[in-house]
């Protein structure tokens, strides 16, 4: 296997741990997560979900602290 092909068969195993764990937290919510959209440049939007793999995490954790950082939580 490539350098490469190891470098992506180990982020998508990161990947689905975290996403099991995104899920996980997710069930105990007692409201359902809802899609957020925006519109971004397909290269921006590239190189951020390789920065976040890179980092361990996701687009999603990375926005989402974004926000809570930027706007707080509800009340």
């Amino acid at each position: 296997m490539s350098k490469y092909g190891q470098l992506i068969k180990e982020a998508r195993m990161q990947g689905d741990k975290k996403a099991q764990k995104m899920e996980d937290k997710s069930e105990t919510s007692s409201e359902p997560d809802v899609n957020l959209s925006i519109k971004v440049a397909a290269s921006r939007r590239r190189h951020w979900a390789a920065e976040a793999k890179r980092k361990g995490t996701t687009l999603t954790a990375a926005i989402t602290e974004a926000l809570i950082t930027k706007f707080g939580e509800p009340e």
